[in-house]
Order: C-alpha cells, then sequence, then structure tokens
C-alpha cells in the first residue's frame, strides 16, 4: 500500500477510519461512473479517472474479502470493453453494498451480476447458507505464491457445514506489514492464521506503519521469531484478535515456549484444516457468548409462576389491564418476561455472584485487560464511592482533582478521607478547566513529604478523559507518582473513555492500557537500570525544585501497582442507561478484597436491574467483536465534524470546533499539534504526540464555540433541542460539547451542518436587515461571551478548624466533620449572596465558610465544599453566573455558611 491512498484525507485521518475512507472511495467511483454513462462525449478522461481510482481502490480493497478478485475483474472487464451501462450497474451494487455492509448477511452480494445473456456465475453451494449469520474475515498470512491464495480460499470455505454458528471469508496476505496493514484498515478481521515462512517485507513503504517502529520489530531472519514478532505486534494494536499458527517443524517445544501464550492454538501444517476451521469458530465463539444474557433468554422462555415481590414479572399485571396496557405494547413481552427479584432457577446474584453474573465479570475482565471486574447497575457515581469506600479510611489523604465527579467528593465524605484538592490548569476564555498538570500532583506528594504526612497518602484520584476531553499521560502520571510513594493506589474515573480500549492510539492512555504496558516494563532489567541512574544522578537528598523538573522513573523493586478505573459503558457503549463498571489491575486486591466486597454490599441494590446487568454484558460482546471499527467510525466522524465547521465559509463566522492549541497550552504539548485535521500531520507526529505529550485531546469530544453567534451554551443547548431535535448534555458560559460515539452515522453530520448553517444564515440576515440597536446589542451581547468572562475560581483552603496542622503548607482537611456539623441547624447561618455582610465579612471577617457542596451546572464541579473558606474570587464567580442550575444553592436564602462555633474542639 502506498501513500497516495490517503487521498485527500490527513494521514492521522486514514489511519483511524480507513473503512470510512474506502466507502468515501467506492462511492466516488460510482459517481465517476453516472458521469461516464451519461456523457455523449469525451468519455476517455472519464474512463482515465475510473482506471486511476480503481487503481487506488485495489490497494486497500486487497485488505478485504469483499468485493474479492472475481467482481473486481468483472468490473475491469467493462471498463476495458466500454460497457458504461454494465460498469455502473456492477459500481453501483458493490459500493451500496460495501456502505451498506450487505455482504455481512447476504450471500447474494457475493455473487457474480446477472446479465441476460449469460447465466448467473454463483458462489460455490458451501457458501449459500450464510445468510443472517455473523459474519467476519480471517486474515492468512502465507508465504505461497500469489497464484495459490486462490486455492487457500477454496480450502477455507470447503470445510463450512451448515451448522456453524457462524461465517468467515479469508482474506490472505504475504507478508509481515501487509498483515499489520489488514489489521489496521479492515475491522471485519477476527482472526489471525499464521503460516512459518511469509516474508518480512513488503514491496512498498507503508506510512501506516511508522508509528509503531518504536515497539514493533519485524528484523529477523529466523521464521520462527518472526512469526512471533509479527504475533507479539499484532496484539499489542488489536489485543482481541485470535491468533493461530502453522508450523512445520516441532510444534510441541514451540507450544511450550512463555512467549507463545497468547497464541490461541498451534497447528502442524499438514494436520486436517476441518480443526483449524473449528479452532477459529470457537475463538470468536468465546467472545460472542454472553452467560447472563444467555440465560436471562432461556429464562424469558421458560413457563413461571412468580411468588416474589415482583408483580410485573411475566407481565401479566400489564397485559391484562385496561390501563397501562399500553406500556406492554410499547416494550413488548419480552421485557417483563426476563424481569425476576430471584437468584435461582439459573439466575444469579450481583452481589455475590457465583454463575453466569461471575463469568460474565470474568469475559469483561480479560476484554479489557483487567485481573477483575464488577458490574453496577446504578452508575458510575455509585462505582466511584465503591472504590473510595473500599480502599479509604478515615483519616487517610487523598490526591483529588477539584474539578472531578461530585461523587468523588461524596465519596471521601462517606470514607471520611481527607481530600488534598489539586488543581486542573484553567481555560477561563471557555469558563472551564482543563487537567492537573504533573508538577501540581508532585509537588502536592512533595509538600506532604516534607510535612511527615506522606505515609498517610493513600490514592491519587483523577478524571481520565475529563467531560471536555482532556486525555492524561496515565502511564507518566503513575510512573512518576509511584517514585515519591510507590505504594500508591491510582483512581480513574474514566466514564467517558470506556471505547479507548479498542483503538490502539488511545489505549496505551487508559487506565487499563497503561498498567498493563507499565507491569511489564517494570520487570525489564531496563527499569532497575533507569532507577539507579538516576538515583546517581539526584544524589542522597535532592531538593524539591529538582524533583520536580525531573522526569522520575519508580524502583522497580518498590513499587507495587493498584490501579482502578470506572467505566461509564452506557456512556459510549451500548448498555442501558446506569450501566457501569469497575475495573481492577491491583497486586494486593486479595488483602482489600473483603472490603471491597463490603462496599458493594453497601451501594449496590439488592435488586438490580436484570436487563442493566444483561446490556453489560452485551456490550462487552459488541467491542470484543466489532469495537475497533465501531471506534474508528466515531473517531472519522468527529474529524469530520472538525473540518466542516471550521472549514465552513458561513458556519465559521459564528461557530468553531476548538482544537488542541486552544484547548491545551502549549506547555503540555511538546509535539506542537494543534489540530487533529491539519495536513503536515504525520503518523510520526501523532504518535510523538500520543507518546510525549503531558495531555492530548480525545478526538471524539468537541468543543464547539458559540460564543461569536451570541448565544451561551445553555441557550444554544436549547435552540438545538427544541427547534432541531439534536441533542447534547454538556455546555459551557460560551461552549456546547458535541461528542461522537460508535451510535453517530455520516447523516448525523450532514444534519448538523445543515443546522448550523440554518442558524448562522438567520444570524447573517438578523444583522443585515435589523437596525443598528440591534447590531450594538448584539456586538455587546458576544463581547460578554467572549471577552467579560469571570475569573474562575480556585480551591481556597479548608478552615483551620478542619485542619490538623493549621499553619502547615498543606491544603487537606476534614471534609466529612464539616459536612456533618452542617446537619445541625443551630451551627448554620444564610446570607444572601448581595448582601453587603458578604462583603464586610470578606473584607475584615470572620471569615465565610461554606456549610455545604455548592455545583453549578456549568461548569458542573464543586466551586464550594463543606469546610471551604469562601473567598473574593468565588463571590464574584457566584454573583456572575447566569446559569439556572446549581445544585446547593437556594437563591433566596443565600449562602449557607458555617458559624464560628461550628466543628470546635471535637475530635474526629
Amino acid at each position: 500500500m502506498t501513500s497516495n491512498s490517503a487521498s485527500d484525507h490527513s494521514l492521522i485521518s486514514t489511519s483511524l477510519a480507513t473503512p470510512a475512507l474506502r466507502s468515501d472511495n467506492w462511492l466516488n467511483v460510482l459517481y465517476l461512473a453516472r458521469n461516464w454513462a451519461e456523457a455523449s462525449s469525451k468519455t476517455d478522461s472519464i474512463k482515465k479517472d475510473l482506471s486511476a481510482a480503481l487503481t487506488k481502490l485495489e490497494e486497500i480493497d486487497l485488505f478485504f474479502a469483499y468485493p474479492g478478485t472475481a467482481l473486481l475483474a468483472r468490473l475491469k472487464q467493462w471498463l476495458e470493453e466500454d460497457d458504461a451501462k454494465a460498469f455502473l450497474r456492477l459500481a453501483q451494487r458493490i459500493s451500496t453494498t460495501i456502505v451498506s455492509q450487505k455482504y455481512h448477511r447476504d450471500v447474494s452480494a457475493w455473487n457474480l451480476e446477472e446479465l441476460e445473456d449469460e447465466p448467473v456465475n454463483r458462489l460455490p453451494q458451501a457458501l449459500t447458507h450464510i445468510k443472517n449469520k455473523p459474519y467476519f474475515e480471517v486474515l492468512s498470512v502465507v508465504p505461497h505464491a500469489q497464484s495459490r491464495w486462490q486455492h487457500i480460499q477454496e480450502e477455507a470455505r470447503g470445510v463450512r457445514r451448515p451448522e456453524d454458528e457462524f461465517i468467515y471469508q479469508t482474506v490472505i496476505v504475504g507478508n509481515a506489514p501487509d498483515a499489520l496493514t489488514a489489521i489496521l484498515i479492515n475491522p471485519d478481521i477476527s482472526a489471525v492464521v499464521l503460516y512459518e515462512g511469509f516474508a518480512a517485507h513488503a514491496a512498498n513503504e507503508n506510512p501506516l506503519l511508522d508509528v509503531f517502529n518504536t515497539v514493533i520489530d519485524l528484523s529477523a531472519s529466523d521464521d520462527e521469531i518472526l512469526t512471533l514478532r509479527l504475533a507479539q505486534a499484532i496484539k499489542k494494536i488489536r489485543p482481541e484478535l485470535d491468533i493461530y499458527l502453522l508450523s512445520d517443524r516441532n510444534i510441541e517445544a514451540l507450544a511450550g515456549k512463555p512467549e507463545c501464550h497468547f497464541i490461541n492454538r498451534i497447528f502442524y501444517q499438514m494436520e486436517e484444516p476441518l480443526e483449524l476451521h473449528l479452532s477459529i469458530l470457537e475463538g470468536i465463539r468465546n467472545r460472542y457468548k454472553t452467560p447472563f444474557f444467555d440465560n436471562l433468554k432461556r429464562y424469558a422462555q421458560r413457563p413461571i409462576a412468580t411468588f416474589h415481590a415482583l408483580p410485573i414479572a411475566r407481565g401479566k399485571s400489564v397485559f391484562t389491564s385496561n390501563w397501562i396496557s399500553d406500556m406492554g405494547e410499547f416494550y413488548g413481552p419480552n421485557l417483563f418476561l426476563a424481569e425476576s427479584s430471584a437468584t435461582t432457577g439459573g439466575l444469579d446474584s450481583l452481589l455475590e455472584p457465583t454463575g453466569n453474573i461471575k463469568e460474565a465479570q470474568a469475559l469483561a475482565a480479560k476484554a479489557f485487560g483487567a485481573d477483575h471486574s464488577f458490574f453496577v447497575t446504578n452508575g458510575t457515581s455509585t462505582s466511584n464511592k465503591m472504590v473510595l469506600q473500599a480502599l479509604l479510611a478515615p483519616g487517610d489523604i487523598v490526591i483529588l482533582d477539584r474539578n472531578c465527579h461530585k461523587s468523588h467528593h461524596y465519596g471521601c465524605v462517606l470514607a471520611g478521607a481527607q481530600p488534598y484538592y489539586v488543581e486542573a490548569f484553567p481555560l477561563a476564555q471557555y469558563s472551564m478547566y482543563g487537567a492537573v498538570p504533573l508538577r501540581t500532583i508532585k509537588t502536592a506528594l512533595l509538600k506532604l513529604k516534607a510535612q511527615g504526612e506522606l505515609d498517610r497518602v493513600k490514592m491519587v484520584d483523577l478524571t481520565n478523559c475529563t467531560f471536555d476531553g482532556h486525555v492524561y499521560d496515565t502511564r507518566r502520571v503513575m510512573e512518576e507518582c509511584l517514585a515519591i510513594k510507590p505504594d500508591l493506589v491510582f483512581l480513574w474515573d474514566e466514564a467517558w473513555f470506556g471505547f479507548a480500549h479498542w483503538s490502539p492510539l488511545l489505549r496505551q492512555r487508559t487506565a487499563m492500557g497503561a498498567a498493563a504496558v507499565l507491569t511489564e516494563s517494570l520487570k525489564q532489567p531496563a527499569a532497575l537500570k533507569a532507577w539507579e541512574d538516576q538515583q546517581k544522578k539526584l544524589g542522597n537528598a535532592p531538593d524539591d525544585k529538582t524533583l520536580l523538573n525531573t522526569r522520575l522513573v519508580p524502583d522497580p523493586r518498590a513499587v507495587r501497582l493498584r490501579v482502578y478505573q470506572t467505566n461509564s459503558v452506557h456512556k459510549s457503549m451500548s448498555a442501558l442507561r446506569q450501566g457501569s463498571i469497575v475495573l481492577v489491575r491491583d497486586v494486593d486486591f486479595e488483602h482489600v478484597e473483603a472490603q471491597f466486597h463490603e462496599a458493594v454490599f453497601t451501594h449496590a441494590s439488592t435488586s438490580p436491574n436484570l436487563q442493566i446487568i444483561a446490556s453489560l454484558d452485551v456490550a462487552r460482546r459488541q467491542m470484543q467483536l466489532e469495537g475497533y471499527g465501531l471506534v474508528s467510525n466515531a473517531v472519522q466522524i468527529s474529524l469530520e465534524i472538525r473540518k466542516q465547521v471550521n472549514s465552513h465559509p458561513v458556519i465559521s463566522r459564528y461557530f468553531k470546533v476548538l482544537d488542541s492549541s486552544e484547548m491545551i497550552p502549549s506547555a503540555y504539548r511538546p509535539s506542537g499539534i494543534t489540530c487533529y485535521n491539519s495536513h503536515d500531520i504525520s503518523w510520526d507526529k501523532a504518535a510523538e504526540a500520543i507518546k510525549e505529550d503531558e495531555f492530548m485531546l480525545d478526538p471524539t469530544r468537541m468543543t464547539l464555540f458559540c460564543g461569536h453567534a451570541g448565544f451561551d451554551g445553555t441557550t444554544f443547548k436549547n435552540i438545538l433541542a427544541d427547534k432541531f431535535n439534536i441533542q447534547l448534555n454538556k455546555t459551557s458560559r460560551n461552549s456546547v460539547l458535541l461528542q461522537s460515539n460508535i451510535n453517530n452515522t455520516r447523516s448525523d453530520i450532514a444534519l448538523l451542518i445543515r443546522v448550523l448553517v440554518e442558524i448562522a444564515l438567520d444570524l447573517d440576515n438578523k444583522i443585515t436587515e435589523n437596525a443598528n440597536d440591534y447590531k450594538k446589542a448584539f456586538r455587546l451581547k458576544v463581547r460578554e461571551l467572549v471577552e467579560d468572562l469571570p475569573e474562575l475560581p480556585d480551591f481556597s483552603r479548608f478552615d483551620d478548624r478542619y485542619r490538623e496542622k493549621p499553619k502547615a503548607d498543606t491544603l487537606h482537611g476534614d471534609i466529612r466533620r464539616a459536612f456533618y456539623d452542617a446537619y445541625k441547624e443551630s451551627e448554620c447561618e444564610y446570607i444572601p449572596l448581595d448582601d453587603p455582610e458578604i462583603d464586610k465579612r470578606l473584607k475584615s471577617g470572620p471569615v465565610l465558610v461554606s456549610a455545604n457542596f455548592v455545583i453549578p451546572y456549568p461548569p458542573g464541579f464543586p466551586i464550594m465544599v463543606p469546610g471551604q473558606v469562601i473567598t473574593q474570587g468565588i463571590v464574584d464567580f457566584m454573583r456572575k453566573l447566569d446559569v439556572k442550575e446549581i445544585h446547593g444553592f437556594n437563591k433566596n436564602l443565600g449562602l449557607k455558611l458555617l458559624k464560628r462555633t461550628a466543628g470546635k474542639d471535637k475530635k474526629k
């Protein structure tokens, strides 16, 4: 595959979303074919363009089973024979079949086009039973001459049986680089068969593979080493794929090598092909099975009399009702047949699973690269509180992003842990915060160390990615923090980022992805040498400034890697609302497992929703079998939205999707990457950004700046919802957040662009047609939203009564005691926000101390927490807020404050 296959797409777009690129190129062929069929003259230039387009497509299509050599040969034949109408018919069938993926489910898509003057050339009979069976493709990497490839494909077809659960087609390549290209650009590939003896190099260099040069080594002269290195490379890129090896050497010895542990099965070259076929199907079956969902379907089919406390089960009270039967008609019978409050009769308990839920959780853990997983049916708010309660005790200190979800703050209250709030970098011009710089986190740890309290620090708790898309370098954060305290626990709230595991570029920045890489790297001799070299350089007592300016590496002998990740599966995968999961990779989990289960008992419902559990099971199945392609499509959707909005001559006058340079200060982007759609981004540059930049943007999250249109975020959100049926849920003072996900299509882009054009043209007309008073008011509104923005308030400090060492240069405090002090009305007071008493006390005291959490939406995080000293900046921000939703603040009563006497002389 040559570099010109990228067409007019940037290389990073091409790499992340080749399926969409392939569809676009086929539709371009269809467009040219129509022009050719309709042209009355000058057809030579059109035919030349068609020939070039087909040549470009062949560079990609050789990595896909469809349309295959027969259909492509027939298409070329019509081109050579100047049969424009026949060419158009076949081009239309192929292009629409690819876009609709009809070839996944209908055998007729593979047949040669039926012509009036010749019989239909159908596929072998062995293929005719594939209709309506799940479809996938198998990549075979072979040493054979290309003339034998068709024979290999026919041999694979010949072992198919009517009773097979799935159907697959074979894609064949002859060398390692082409194999990697195939798994990168073809999301249908679900299994790989490696025949020893394939070539190490391709005929042409492939820019798609440049990004993996630093982690993949295919320079091996020995066939066995090359085969294992390719297998390892495939697992690094797409770990969900099954790999099978065909060898003609001593396979018994080969199977015993530790480096072969991830190969599903090793076959002797001459063995019966049916065994390979059955093994491939078994591998897919293992991923396809959904233990809980499968059992729930069986349960719903059984005749059951219910004498438990769930009248809606089986639906009898619904379907026979004169008054609520419409609900039954709306949802259908299966929802009710699958309802139960029992944990017997084949069902299982979410609180103490021993059967199919336990198996489903084990499959989820494997899919996400974790050691353990726990399903949660009441959202990631609960998942976060479970982890915090299980791992923290009263008096423990947790380094906590002040801008994180409220569940983390409430988790500290429940556990009695003392939050040490660390601040994210501000983006005041957009009324939002980014993420917490590593230097800020290290500063907090070093201050606590100097204060003699490092032993109390149990956890670093951060949001990855943030609501607005800021993604940490998770590995570096963990490495440098572990260099200061080697037994820290990390909780990464990845509520919005669960899908990232199925992107080879984003996976390394997930908690589980980074933990897997870090686990392996700490085992290598180079890790100890790096630490020893650093110790020699730093000396015995380096000062804090030196430590802050050094890229710290931990002592691998001392590290206890303990990583927890929470995912809102419903936010980025096909799970029902409130479907969440806790993922665990903790070397000391056996020591905390009992208390973790106690936290589950505390927070999980004893009557969990079975449909949510089933959807978690099914979401895992989908992502393991097609997640790679779905995530690629979601990324492509976001890149196209960015491109269309920011380059449109009308839309761009009023709206802009903010790029990396606007969302991440340059100090945190040493790669210099400013925009995902920039044409000067190469694969090497993308790899450098992902590896070296402290923060990157999740490409699927797009901040649409609407300030220049005169809309605040909430107003614009309501316009999109009420007038145009476009829904979104996050706003700032002058922006809204667009999210692409595995549910979006190209049609969604078209709708969004049409709506933005309509709104922009309406603004044009109003500005042109109205008097100067309107124009002046519009300019003032824009200025208010773009320039006259309130400063974002940082966390101040806890009041001295909630600090053990009031004079210390540290920020942690007893939030739990402050929270419960506010339960006593006699120790609280209210002062209206605009009361001069506020200004008087800010100036001369006594201090104003918040009695509760105050969370405006937007920005959606607590600007006040219980026990926090209220500053002038916080009051100014509150007075400028024009949002309707502020949790913890009653405008009629004012600020709820703790009196000076509250909390005095109380023990922890």
